[in-house]
C-alpha cells in the first residue's frame, strides 16, 4: 500500500457530523433575516415623525432643515 492510497482511505473514514439537522440551520437563517427585516421596518418614516421640529429649525436658522432634502 503506497502513501496516496493510505491517505485517501483514511480521508474517507473521517465524518464530521453537524450538531443539528441541516434544515435547522436554514430555519435559523430565515428567522434571523425576518428579525432584521422587522428592525428595519420599524425605522420607516422616522424622519417624518419629526417634521414639525425640522420646520422650526429651518425657520430659526434659515436654509434647509436637517434630515430633509
Amino acid at each position: 500500500m503506497n502513501a496516496v492510497s493510505f491517505i485517501t482511505a483514511e480521508g474517507a473514514a473521517v465524518v464530521n457530523e453537524l450538531p443539528m439537522p441541516a434544515i435547522v440551520f436554514g430555519l435559523i437563517a430565515i428567522v434571523a433575516f425576518i428579525a432584521l427585516a422587522v428592525v428595519t421596518f420599524s425605522f420607516r418614516d422616522v424622519a417624518n415623525r419629526h417634521a414639525e421640529k425640522a420646520e422650526q429649525y429651518k425657520q430659526k436658522f434659515g436654509g434647509q432643515a436637517p434630515h430633509h432634502r
